[in-house]
């Protein structure tokens, strides 16, 4: 549908109905998968008591958040052409395959396959090399002609892994599993920030962030802690999501899971045999809510699609590999593009929870952004981005110099971890040194200088004690002083 059409999907579509399930795109039939069981079957001794502990029988089936798997190919939301496609390059790369084998490669289930494994043979692409008395036992391999047409496949695409799921299907899951329904309790908050030294009203603010959905801007000195505090928001994400492996759009694959964003986690499924069983869409992963960090080297071409032009398919953004979950933007301001274009870049998404993407063919679509993003500054909020983009924000949250209470909190927290022997006069030495420089307290400090102090003492082979001595060669080390 995007050959001579290079306006977004959405056109024509009521903008509150924009990411609607059947709003976005036809290039297949919309996916129509039952809604998952929950009655419990109690078999025909229903009537018999159990003292004990229930029956497995009995017990309730276990909750995936995977969604359920599709049966047949116009219920996959992807153009049979394309699963075609895919299976002749998979059989020319791996070479003859027994049907699990296939099944378990392309994540599609038998009676997927079938349909198009018949269509493969009655066009002389494939054949079935042996049968057995079992469908496990039938193994496949392409023809002449069919690595031929596979040469051709892979001269436009050289994606050949799980097959990929529909965008439609994609945007419903986001929409399902959206980080916004995700709740953040005080009790979950002490959790999370135990053992950290932080005043309760900055913790306060971050916990009604995170129930908000919304944009956070943590902005202070440098060695302030933004960072650390940052990363610690991590802990309050909660519950599984399903990544896909790849998305189609218009016939061009879109990969999104990654396992160096993504952590899987193994989820109870359903038996899954390969006769058509109950089971789950294993086009899907189950994954922890994803957490994706950059810094300085973010740059603009990094948040569209990156198009592969030597394998021919694309990488999905940090910010869709993100979606369910939390987007740290570290160290705003010091990349290399201009701090105002990189925050423009987010004024759509931010506002109305959508990101638009454009293909190489010049075709753009639309998927959710529903993601809370963290912006981690040194500079002021002012400094980075109009009142325009500034409402956008929903929470700015300042964490600028400590006090002393807290300064020797920290300090003797690192002295407990790094097994030194903690001294108050040794801190009030410290403590000196601010004034008489008139440095402010940061909560970077007693970490960075207790460890020049460690360092020095394994180099000499010596117990790491808290000396004058060794606190003011640590200070000068630290602050460059001749």
């Amino acid at each position: 549908m995007f050959e001579n059409d290079t306006s977004p999907l959405w056109l024509g579509v009521d903008a509150p109905d924009l990411l609607r399930p059947g709003a976005i795109g036809k290039s297949a039939p919309p996916a129509t998968e039952p809604a998952l069981d929950d009655t419990v079957n109690h078999g025909p001794d229903a009537d018999v008591e159990f003292p004990s502990a229930p029956s497995p029988a009995t017990a309730p089936a276990p909750v995936s958040v995977l969604p359920p798997a599709v049966r047949r190919v116009q219920d996959t939301g992807v153009s049979e052409a394309l699963l075609l496609e895919l299976m002749v390059k998979v059989l020319y790369l791996r070479g003859q395959m027994r049907l699990p084998e296939l099944s378990a490669h392309v994540c599609l289930p038998a009676t997927v396959l079938e349909a198009l494994l018949g269509f493969l043979r009655s066009e002389r692409l494939c054949e079935m090399s042996r049968r057995g008395e079992t469908d496990a036992a039938m193994a496949f391999n392409l023809t002449e002609l069919g690595r031929n047409r596979a040469r051709d496949f892979l001269r436009r695409s050289q994606y050949a892994g799980p097959a990929p799921v529909g965008l439609e299907a994609y945007v419903a899951q986001v929409r399902h599993q959206s980080v916004k329904s995700m709740r953040v309790t005080q009790p979950q908050l002490q959790v999370a920030f135990r053992g950290v030294v932080i005043r309760p009203q900055i913790t306060e603010q971050f916990g009604a962030a995170m129930n908000s959905g919304r944009a956070i801007f943590v902005y202070g000195p440098p060695g302030s802690g933004k960072t650390y505090v940052s990363e610690l928001l991590v802990r309050l994400l909660s519950g599984h999501v399903a990544i896909p492996h790849a998305v189609a759009v218009d016939n061009e694959i879109m990969q999104i899971y990654d396992p160096m964003v993504h952590c899987a986690v193994d989820e109870p499924l359903p038996h899954q045999g390969l006769d058509r069983g109950t089971g789950r869409d294993l086009r899907w992963v189950a994954c922890e809510r994803p957490v994706v960090r950059t810094g300085a080297e973010l740059t603009l071409p990094m948040v569209d699609l990156q198009f592969d032009r030597e394998a021919g398919f694309y990488q999905a953004p940090p910010q869709v590999k993100a979606n369910n979950g939390l987007f740290i933007i570290d160290d705003l301001g010091r990349q290399l593009v201009p701090a105002q274009s990189l925050m423009n870049r987010w004024i759509v998404p931010l506002d109305r929870a959508i990101d638009f993407l454009g293909l190489h063919t010049g075709a753009k679509f639309l998927v959710p952004f529903d993601v809370i993003v963290v912006f981690s500054s040194n500079l002021l909020p002012s400094q980075l981005a109009d009142e325009a983009f500034l409402r956008r924000l929903g929470y700015k949250i300042h964490m600028g110099h400590i006090d002393e209470p807290d300064y020797r909190a920290i300090f003797q927290q690192v002295c407990d971890e790094f097994e030194i022997p903690y001294s108050s006069a040794a801190v009030e030495h410290l403590l000196q040194h601010h004034a008489a420089e008139d440095r402010p307290l940061l909560a970077c400090l007693p970490r960075d200088l207790l460890e020049q102090v460690r360092d020095r003492a394994r180099f000499q082979g010596e117990a790491a004690t808290l000396s004058a001595a060794n606190l003011d060669w640590a200070w000068n080390n630290y602050f460059a002083k001749h």
